[in-house]
């Protein structure tokens, strides 16, 4: 038979998956920190932190369950740096007879490691991640015939498949959607629990990486390090989550706030993501304290949560599979804007941009409403290239792969697939992020304010977006309004000029 190396990616650390049931010991697990990973975007200096130090206690707890493991660490003498090459060095070295993969959840991994297992002359097989409540095709199938995607659908198949909230055929409370209600600015005098604390001091490993010459960007405290890094502290901010703050999920989950960047937010997304937790346990367990206590767990906070999980991060990995890798391209409004400088240091005049950017890079973090809204909001009012956008996104955020980041950003945030994930651009004047948060009550810029000193740059840009795109928008149903506001509109071409203005000089903002 001989040996079999099986490879285990960054993002597959599942205790739970077949692979670990029983000891062979005619098989090495094969983990591995890698530039090639590293450098293909410039990372959050959080998120190469979190992978490195969740891969490195995995690859512990494999030993401690008496699997034997190569670790191949960033600053190891024989890592070469990239996965194929190291793979072929060690099969070669150490005379396996057999290479088993993981299925990637990245098209770009995926296709790498097809074309190495093509090279190789030994026995290669794969094996489904075990992970997913779909498979890959799911959501392609689903839709088979039909031009549009709507992940409402999706949603409601998948509520009865698992039985999630459900009163025998029909939805719990006579409603399968509760999304109405889960839109309140939040109140200043309801208390937010602080998170649990992992103790760690990751500054060995931040003194690695940075020898070996990793760029990054954002900011870290190595003492007080707060992603969880295992199974067990992944479920223990999942039993905080349950406890503390899903009880008022849902009414808050569309809110922001200068002084709260998590509000009740689950910030589950990394170790979900990392496969540390399965969505299912998540979901199940949301679902119970609903069941155990309906008094505490309204319906809205407990599916607004799991319609995330449950709907949206199983839809966009479908629309992910059955669109690559043509979606990476697509740039629907043609917008070829370089991104502005103050994306990178969240120095802005604009105090929605300022905030949501400055806790990206404290934190690798910041919820949906924040990403879409107000970052992917003004890129989109902007007219930056999606390229730049995508590339933005997927290195500062913590939980960003790319089936689950590029989907909701050039699909849902930025509209450059031309309606696939989203039935209509996501884009807003000032009136919505006032709605939704505190941002503009201490801004520079006047949130009333359309032309003149201090207006809101957001107010302006939002009607030129607009009226740029009025050929590719104006016959979509869901925003004719905006066109017979835009018609009848008598500062229109003071409106346009002040946005010309600005656009001119975006860094300036």
């Amino acid at each position: 038979m001989g040996k079999t190396l099986r490879l285990i990616l960054g993002d597959q650390l599942n205790q739970r998956h077949s692979w670990f049931k029983k000891n062979d010991d005619a098989v090495v697990f094969l983990m591995m920190e890698l530039r090639q990973e590293t450098d293909y975007v410039q990372h959050h200096i959080q998120k190469v932190l979190a992978f490195f130090q969740s891969m490195r206690m995995f690859a512990q707890w494999l030993e401690n369950e008496g699997h034997q493991v190569i670790y191949l660490s960033i600053d190891h003498k024989e890592n070469r740096q990239e996965l194929g090459k190291n793979i072929r060095f060690l099969i070669k070295r150490d005379n396996f007879k057999h290479f088993n993969y993981i299925l990637p959840d990245e098209y770009r991994l995926d296709r790498q490691i097809r074309n190495i297992c093509k090279q190789l002359e030994i026995e290669t097989k794969s094996y489904d991640a075990e992970h997913f409540l779909s498979d890959r095709l799911a959501v392609k199938s689903f839709f088979s015939g039909k031009k549009t995607f709507l992940m409402e659908s999706f949603y409601r198949s998948m509520r009865e498949k698992y039985n999630i909230l459900m009163d025998g055929k029909k939805p719990a409370e006579g409603k399968w959607n509760f999304d109405h209600e889960n839109r309140n600015k939040f109140r200043e005098e309801t208390k937010i629990p602080p998170p649990p604390v992992f103790k760690r001091d990751i500054g060995p490993l931040l003194e690695t990486i940075k020898k070996a010459g990793v760029n990054t960007i954002g900011e870290v405290d190595s003492k007080n390090f707060q992603w969880p890094c295992c199974r067990e502290e992944a479920l223990e901010l999942l039993a905080h989550f349950c406890d503390k703050l899903l009880p008022h999920f849902g009414r808050y989950q569309d809110a922001m706030h200068s002084q709260h960047p998590f509000l009740f937010h689950s910030r589950l997304s990394f170790a979900l993501n990392s496969k540390m937790l399965h969505p299912l346990e998540v979901i199940q367990n949301a679902a119970v304290c609903r069941e155990k206590a309906p008094e505490k767990y309204g319906i809205a906070q407990v599916e607004g949560f799991i319609r995330q999980i449950l709907g949206w991060r199983e839809f966009m990995r479908g629309i992910y599979w059955a669109k690559m890798p043509d979606f990476a391209t697509m740039n629907f409004f043609g917008h070829k804007r370089p991104l502005p400088a103050f994306f990178w240091d969240g120095n802005t005049k604009m105090n929605c941009m300022h905030h949501a950017i400055k806790q990206s890079l404290d934190h690798a973090y910041a919820h949906h409403i924040q990403r879409l809204m107000v970052t992917g909001n003004f890129a989109l009012l902007a007219g930056v290239d999606p390229d730049e956008v995508d590339q933005w996104y997927l290195g500062i955020y913590i939980d960003a792969i790319e089936w689950v980041e590029i989907t909701n950003t050039r699909g849902m945030s930025q509209f450059a697939d031309g309606g696939i994930v989203g039935t209509k651009p996501y884009v807003s004047s000032a009136n919505y992020i006032d709605k939704m948060s505190d941002y503009c009550g201490s801004c520079h810029y006047s949130k009333t304010k359309k032309t003149g000193d201090k207006a809101c740059p957001f107010n302006s840009l939002y009607w030129a977006f607009y009226e740029r795109n009025r050929k590719k928008l104006e016959n979509n149903p869901r925003i004719g309004f905006v066109y017979n506001t835009l018609s009848k509109m008598k500062q229109k071409d003071e409106i346009l000029e002040q946005a010309e203005s600005y656009l001119e000089n975006l860094d300036k903002l």
